[in-house]
């Protein structure tokens, strides 16, 4: 059976996706894997590996959720966990509570439970393999550089079904389907 490996997600526009990669260059730093510009996305809900029915049933569930456009502001640079660094991001403000909570309404019975974490808006710089105290000290002094960093802002007006495939070459993205809101 085939499976295939998927996320939902929202998209940055180009332009910010170039900025952002400028700015991830100079945060870049030994043990720390950016993300490529061009794959810089914000998750809403990982899904995992299903099966090409599922797929189909996600993608229809998806289609039925309604939510209004909203303006979004990147703003601000910080890390998960905090002290031990193991993914660096950027903030971001705008209604993102309510299309989660819409995508896990729709989600839902098809079998899929909530976060247990809960959601937390970002944007992924990029992720630490080997977390240690050099590398930390040194992203954590990186990082309070940008924390009261400004990207500008843009609207959210549609979402994603997104496939992603793992390769030695890092991953590699599909949309599988668009939602307008």
């Amino acid at each position: 059976m085939t499976v295939i490996r998927c996320f939902v997600a929202v998209e940055l526009p180009s332009h910010m996706r170039e900025e952002i990669g400028r700015l991830a260059s100079r945060i870049a730093t030994e043990g720390l894997r950016l993300v490529r510009p061009e794959l810089v996305h914000i998750t809403i809900k990982f899904l995992g590996e299903l099966p090409q029915e599922k797929v189909d049933q996600v993608a229809e569930a998806l289609g039925r959720v309604k939510a209004a456009p909203f303006p979004v502001q990147v703003i601000g640079m910080g890390a998960f966990p905090g002290r031990s660094v193991r993914v660096v991001w950027l903030g971001l403000t705008g209604n993102f509570q309510e299309l989660y909570q819409k995508v896990e309404q729709a989600l839902s019975p098809l079998g899929f439970s909530p976060e247990a974490r809960g959601f937390s808006p970002h944007v992924t710089l990029g992720r630490v393999a080997r977390p240690n105290a050099e590398i930390s000290r040194k992203l954590n002094t990186k990082i309070a550089d940008f924390s009261s960093l400004d990207l500008g802002s843009f609207t959210v007006d549609q979402f994603y079904l997104k496939k992603s495939t793992l390769t030695r070459g890092g991953p590699i993205y599909e949309d599988l389907a668009g939602f307008p809101l």
